[in-house]
């Protein structure tokens, strides 16, 4: 199989249960729930994705193969340092990641996490799953290590946490009313204990 992957860079994890953890970042593209096209935000599933997934002209993207996306990988984390962690994000990176992919990640010494709007069933073999589900969308993932809801949305929220996930999370929406979506989130986290709130740390920091 040939890969399409927008980029691959080595960063600090901003979100989530590993946030401030070093990774490199392995960004497929293409979405299921977006073109990615600004023309086509208004009509899409999602209409508040902040990444840029079209296309292969990323830092060091492409078209690979296993061995070689693989390799591509450990380059990027520069040295035999432990503690070896790729991120495999989108756009939706469970439209293309596969076993042989995860094999030859896992022969390279790495712990694969995987961010996913739920769409599509998760493959055997991922160490760490953030499940970030979208309105409108069909959650087919239900289980996982972190669910991580983008707030606000019309979710119900003790709905959610009855799931088979470790962590759930809330993080504020990146938009207009990002204050607003703040103060919201935080209100929810308040009130539902079970609930964590997730900042987007990278973006604080002025990291890609």
């Amino acid at each position: 199989m040939a890969y399409s992957v927008k980029e691959i860079f080595l960063t600090l994890q901003g979100e989530g249960m590993q946030t401030g953890a070093r990774a490199v970042f392995l960004r497929f593209s293409g979405c299921n729930l977006w073109t990615g096209r600004e023309q086509d935000r208004a009509k899409a599933i999602c209409q508040f994705c902040d990444t840029d997934f079209v296309g292969i002209d990323g830092q060091h993207g492409g078209k690979y193969d296993a061995d070689a996306l693989a390799d591509q990988v450990a380059a990027v984390w520069d040295g035999d340092m432990p503690d070896r962690l790729v991120v495999i994000t989108g756009g939706e990176p469970l439209l293309q990641l596969d076993a042989a992919l995860i094999d030859a990640l896992h022969h390279r010494g790495f712990k694969i996490a995987v961010e996913t709007n739920g769409t599509i069933a998760a493959p055997d073999g991922i160490d760490w799953l953030c499940v970030s589900p979208k309105a409108g969308s069909e959650l087919v993932q239900r289980s996982g290590n972190e669910l991580k809801l983008v707030w606000p949305q019309p979710y119900d929220l003790d709905a959610l946490a009855k799931m088979d996930f470790d962590h759930f999370l809330l993080q504020p929406m990146d938009c207009a009313e990002a204050h607003a979506a703040r103060l919201a989130a935080i209100e929810q986290v308040m009130q539902r204990p079970e609930w964590r709130l997730s900042l987007q740390t990278h973006k604080l920091l002025g990291l890609p």
